[in-house]
Order: structure tokens, then C-alpha cells, then sequence
């Protein structure tokens, strides 16, 4: 998650959006730092990595086998 607001900082996040040939990518940022990325392949759902502790690291290593993070997926919306 992103780190705790200062008074009168914006929560606006910054989006990068890069288009690959396979899919789409964006990229959540506040004050620069990464906190979250959204997997949009061209065939299939949606899929976020996240940065939960604030490190700066998406969670996507298998160094924390006790509590592994796994990608998240929306499953309904409306």
C-alpha cells in the first residue's frame, strides 16, 4: 500500500499505462512510488500485483512461503 498521507498531500494516483502486444499494463503510483499494477491480457480477466507492505516491491517472489501473495483477480462487478 502506498505510505500514509502527510496533511495536504493529493491521493491522486499517477497511471502509466504501456500496451505490449499481449496485453496491458498499469502502473499506480503516488509521489512517485509504486504500489500497484493491473494485467489486462488481451484473452482472459484482469489481474493485480500489489506492493502490500509499502517496500516499494510487488509481492510476487515465493520468499514468503508461510504467507505466499498471489495475484488478485475480480471475479464479479457491478
Amino acid at each position: 500500500m502506498p505510505p500514509p498521507l502527510q496533511d495536504g498531500e493529493s491521493i491522486e494516483p499517477e497511471i502509466n499505462i504501456i500496451q505490449e502486444e499481449d496485453r496491458t499494463i498499469e502502473e499506480y503510483r503516488v509521489n512517485g512510488q509504486l504500489y500497484m499494477i493491473k494485467i489486462t491480457p488481451d484473452i482472459g480477466p484482469s489481474y493485480y500485483l500489489m506492493d502490500t507492505d509499502g517496500d516499494g516491491s510487488l509481492e510476487t517472489t515465493k520468499h514468503n512461503l508461510a504467507n505466499p501473495e498471489v495475484p488478485n483477480w475480480i471475479l464479479l462487478e457491478w
